[in-house]
């Protein structure tokens, strides 16, 4: 297994109300879950292949809860990478060098059945984890933008966090509104709905835990 490590800034938007129940294990409150997430690499490697600087975003559907499978995908690498950092990213992303569902890569492809060829475009996204606000354009494929949750008498801004010490993906996320479309080559829309903004810090054994 080829070590690999990824440290960055992601925002992840799916169709769930605010807190999104499969967060602690619950069931999507819409009976199934449609998400997109997009990460801004700021350090990382996979062996000797440098993977600092570059962006990835997938697109996902699942017509029921994530754990019983049938899910679909599509994976989106920064069209900069080389072929040799393409290939790394794509290994990490479906799982690929990394222990059994040790990351949120790893268990999404264990229950994903329609894996779409990936593409390598160009990726437009800038994301500020402190000021829950970020945005994905991959022109003619999909767009994100996530916001503050506002409170709904003073309009103020609201800073909510979930803390997942035993988690897959982060150890903490702030809490945001997200808006997402995706037309090619999966179609799906929503908004208003969940969005978590985190700093994430994985390798091939999982969330790499604060000291």
């Amino acid at each position: 297994m080829t070590y690999w490590v990824l440290k960055g800034r992601e925002l992840a938007n799916c169709n769930c109300e605010y807190g999104c129940n499969c967060q602690f294990g619950g069931l999507p409150d819409k009976g199934g879950c449609q998400a997109v997430f997009a990460m801004d690499i700021d350090e990382g490697h996979h062996g000797d292949t440098d993977l600092s600087g570059l962006k990835i975003a997938a697109v996902f559907h699942w017509p029921g809860p994530i754990h019983e499978g049938h899910g679909e995908a599509v994976a989106f690498v920064d069209e900069r990478a080389t072929e040799a950092q393409r290939n790394a990213l794509l290994t990490i992303m479906t799982g690929g060098d990394t222990d059994p569902f040790a990351t949120v890569f790893a268990v999404f492809a264990s229950t994903v059945e329609k894996m779409h060829e990936p593409l390598f475009v160009p990726i437009e996204f800038t994301v500020d984890v402190e000021e829950r606000t970020g945005r994905l354009h991959i022109a003619g494929h999909v767009d994100m933008e996530g916001t503050p949750i506002k409170n709904a008498v003073s309009g103020a801004p609201v800073r909510a966090q979930i803390w997942l010490p035993d988690g897959f993906e982060y150890e903490v996320a702030d809490v945001g509104s997200g808006t997402s479309k995706s037309t090619a080559p999966m179609q799906i829309e929503h908004s208003d709905s969940y969005a978590q903004f985190a700093h994430l810090h994985l390798d091939s054994h999982g969330v790499v835990r604060a000291a």
